[in-house]
């Protein structure tokens, strides 16, 4: 069956920002969870609340939730060291660095499995787990210790496979959103996120890959042609893609990724209010499997996470992803009838 789910993030519940506290926080989790439920997706997600930090009462975000509490990493930052990250004009989109790496990477207050299970005791839905690429977090880092992109990377990676045993979502996802604006590499980035997910213990493994959606903005120049290695060269069972603002042709090269690898489309638009009617979304699904193979899709998804847009917009959007996933096969089902009969 072709499944409906979410990249990760959702709207934060304006109640938390107001009241956080630790009992406000699972009050908010449960909401962001029964909302998905309520939408009939088939694999949810925490809506990234778990990386909420009460004490900064601020969502952690991609980075920030990881790097902060790890030891190594300091979060107060000099002048001297603003000023050299600011001069690397590749990270140009971020004013200051996530930390600077100031020693051996230690796992420190980070505990992944208490925030899986925070979620796991609130729901019995097929449940996502996300956690962003170690490639990517080596990106926004400013490294005084390892002095070595590699080694960082990979340093990362080892400390973020040590977190997730004993994780057992039912599916273990992957963020990468920096990768596709330096797909030259991609070698190393897939050996660092191959250490991630060799270490999950879950029956599905999936990689979200995306341009960036920072405010809701794209961040990333490139194309999807210019990462097809990359793409063979990990070691998951499904791909998760933006498509709605994708051309044509370089959905095409997409075929190119050998199977079994199939993928999770993007067919709902993250960067605008538009709410789709689930007729546009049974015909971008329709016009995807045309060109990769009914066969190769395994989900549907927003283009990226949802927390850029306001609730009421999100919670719509997920309601018009799934009805249209469910009048795609609804079409898919009567063709079959229609050729069974003439046949």
């Amino acid at each position: 069956m072709l499944k409906t789910t979410v990249i990760g993030s959702y709207p934060v519940p304006e109640w938390l920002k107001l009241h956080p506290t630790a009992e406000t926080l699972i009050d908010a989790l449960t909401v962001v969870l029964r909302a998905q439920e309520a939408a009939g997706l088939d694999v949810i997600a925490d809506g990234e609340l778990g990386r909420w930090d009460l004490t900064r009462n601020a969502p952690g975000g991609m980075i920030e939730r990881f790097v902060r509490p790890l030891q190594g990493v300091q979060t107060e930052l000099t002048r001297t060291q603003l000023e050299h990250f600011q001069a690397r004009t590749a990270m140009s989109y971020r004013g200051r660095p996530a930390g600077v790496v100031i020693g051996p990477l230690g796992e420190g207050t980070l505990d992944l499995k208490r925030d899986f299970e925070r979620a796991r005791q609130l729901t019995c839905h097929p449940l996502k787990f996300t956690i962003t690429s170690p490639y990517m977090m080596a990106k926004v880092l400013d490294d005084h210790y390892y002095t070595d992109f590699e080694r960082l990377t990979l340093a990362l990676a080892d400390l973020l496979a040590s977190q997730l045993r004993g994780v057992g979502a039912d599916v273990v996802q992957v963020d990468e959103a920096n990768l596709p604006g330096s797909p030259q590499d991609g070698e190393l980035a897939a050996h660092a996120i191959n250490r991630v997910l060799d270490a999950a213990e879950s029956p599905e493994r999936a990689v979200h890959l995306c341009f960036g959606n920072y405010r809701g903005q794209r961040i990333q120049s490139g194309d999807y042609s210019q990462l097809i290695d990359f793409m063979n060269r990990l070691r998951c069972d499904h791909l998760l893609v933006e498509m709605t603002r994708r051309s044509a042709s370089e959905i095409e090269r997409l075929r190119e990724v050998a199977p079994p690898k199939r993928f999770g489309l993007g067919v709902i638009d993250v960067k605008d209010l538009q709410i789709e009617e689930p007729e546009t979304v049974a015909r971008r699904i329709e016009a995807l499997a045309q060109r990769l193979g009914e066969e190769r899709l395994a989900y549907v998804n927003p283009d990226c996470g949802l927390g850029v847009l306001p609730r009421v917009i999100a919670d719509a959007k997920l309601r018009a992803l799934v009805a249209g996933r469910d009048l795609f096969l609804g079409r898919q089902q009567t063709d079959h009838d229609q050729n069974t009969t003439l046949g």
